[in-house]
């Protein structure tokens, strides 16, 4: 299902945030805490406990607030769309408000994923690409799988949506038809070929 007008009038002033759960072959269940501002697709994996505890959950949202805050990026923020896990301790929402962030929550309704779809979207993907095709040992080793993900994710995926732009990269300027024929590329392999990145050679 599409999003609502809404989100797209909005992006600039949307962040979204989900838990996503998964198994390492330890046996060890992990925990996935994720973020994403709308408008650039910019994605934050904010931890990945075992036990995520409304302590963790707190001090990481107080994290965040104060990263975006460094980024610039906080003023332009006042909606923040979760679930409604009971991993969220209702103290967050006052962190987010009476902080000075004046952000408000927006939970969406019980099992309605496209009112997060932008999240859930990239969850999906995540599914796909990291846990349905990597062995993932232990913590540590999803934190480091989660890193370049996160690293790719944002410096070199391109959206539609960006006009083929990374979400912290600029628009790619057009190529003269020159440039074309003479046209070489690097690839990069990442998570032992799960991920590819191609780049201009010089």
């Amino acid at each position: 299902m599409r999003p609502c007008g809404c989100l797209h009038s909005q992006a600039e002033a949307i962040l979204a945030m989900d838990f996503i759960e998964t198994l390492t072959l330890s046996r060890q269940r992990q925990y996935i805490l994720a973020a994403i501002h709308h408008p650039r697709r910019g994605v934050r994996v904010l931890g990945t406990p075992a036990h995520p505890t409304h302590a963790w959950v707190t001090q990481t949202i107080k994290n965040l607030v104060m990263d975006l805050e460094d980024a610039g990026q906080l003023a332009a923020i006042k909606f923040m769309i979760r679930d409604r896990d009971a991993k969220y301790p209702a103290v967050i929402d006052e962190i987010l408000i009476l902080g000075q962030a004046g952000i408000h929550t927006v939970l969406t309704a019980v099992r309605t994923p496209h009112m997060n779809s932008i999240m859930e979207r990239w969850v999906r993907r995540l599914r796909r690409e990291l846990p349905d095709r990597t062995l993932l040992w232990n913590e540590a080793h999803l934190r480091r799988a989660l890193r370049e993900y996160e690293q790719h994710d944002n410096h070199h995926r391109t959206h539609r949506t960006l006009q083929a732009a990374a979400p912290l990269h600029a628009v790619p300027e057009p190529l003269e038809p020159v440039q074309i024929k003479r046209l070489g590329i690097r690839r990069r392999v990442r998570l032992d070929g799960v991920l590819h990145e191609y780049q201009h050679a010089s």
